[in-house]
């Protein structure tokens, strides 16, 4: 059976980890695409050299040149200038916008018929520009942020409650940004409400609140919490792992109810932007999105993050983009 083709466009530190990654799960061969010399081709050949040592057979390229992702089956995009300590996602948003711009015209020229998944900053605004650049249909093209909110929201629960991660329920919507929403009602341990073990714990329902509210509050602010105390750069296993997931899911046809930045037409009342829900995701990429009912508070909330996501993409209009 022949291999699935991932393009990776993007060596930084996300494109190393999610082609050691892809390797290691051996979900297919491997094109890493950088501009920078070299890099790529340096990168791809120090994962390779340990293919007997962790044991794939996955064929791994480096290159400079679009050409070589041609006919790939699921590209993801890293491509941009990472967040520095002080700078807000919403401050990449000319440079990375020109860059998304040159990406998506090469990927929509060499590889017409990928699904493609984005992890560049400002989220919203970068997926909302390679669908309007390469007009791929809507279950086609995605970004990757709720997949990781959802974790580090659900990680920050089990730490608390001294629980297994893999038994923590946990979702965040919205943008991916300051204004994303986490769903406190709907976060469980297997079933079990996490607000209600946390009164149990502190027997106290004000102070179960605010230790909530500080999850909540690290949630949203995770990612700034990484490149602080990084300071040369920004998050970078876990956005690839979480990218990753989202890949299996379409290779796998999983089926997997994943938060993803899709494109929404009529749900949850907004039409024609993009915004972090719950989909299914399989074989045909977002092939559902899945309406979940949100009470006043978190209507409210969501609305907030909706219209942050509509502000950054008319700025980016206004770019000109």
């Amino acid at each position: 059976m022949t291999r699935k083709k991932i393009a990776l466009i993007g060596g930084g530190q996300i494109g190393g980890v999610l082609t050691q990654l892809i390797a290691l799960r051996e979900l297919g061969d491997v094109v890493l695409f950088d501009i920078l010399e070299d890099m790529p081709q340096g990168k791809t050949l120090d994962i390779a050299e340990a293919s007997r040592v962790d044991g794939f057979d996955s064929n791994l390229q480096g290159t400079n040149s679009y050409e070589d992702i041609k006919d790939s089956d699921i590209v993801i995009i890293t491509a941009g200038l990472p967040r520095k300590p002080g700078m807000s996602r919403d401050d990449l948003l000319v440079t990375n916008a020109k860059i998304m711009k040159s990406v998506a015209e090469n990927v929509k020229k060499y590889a017409p018929n990928s699904f493609v998944i984005i992890i560049s900053n400002p989220l919203d605004a970068m997926v909302t520009l390679f669908k309007k650049v390469s007009g791929f249909s809507a279950n086609r093209v995605m970004g990757q942020a709720g997949v990781l909110d959802s974790s580090r929201f659900s990680s920050f629960i089990a730490w608390e409650l001294g629980v297994s991660v893999k038994d923590v329920n946990a979702m965040v919507l919205g943008g991916h940004g300051d204004t994303m929403v986490p769903l406190v009602r709907y976060a469980n341990v297997n079933g079990m409400p996490v607000m209600e073990l946390l009164e149990r714990k502190y027997n106290d329902a004000a102070k179960a609140k605010e230790v909530m509210n500080a999850m909540v509050e690290r949630t949203k602010m995770a990612g700034g919490e990484v490149v602080k105390l990084l300071k040369t750069g920004s998050a970078f296993y876990s956005p690839a792992s979480s990218a990753i997931a989202m890949a299996e899911a379409i290779l796998g046809d999983q089926k997997r109810v994943l938060p993803v930045c899709a494109l929404l037409e009529g749900e949850y009342n907004v039409n024609g932007y993009y915004v972090g829900v719950p989909a299914i995701i399989g074989a045909n990429g977002v092939e559902k999105i899945l309406e979940i009912t949100l009470d006043d508070e978190e209507t409210a909330l969501f609305t907030n993050s909706v219209n942050a996501v509509k502000s950054l993409v008319e700025d980016m209009e206004r770019l000109g983009f």
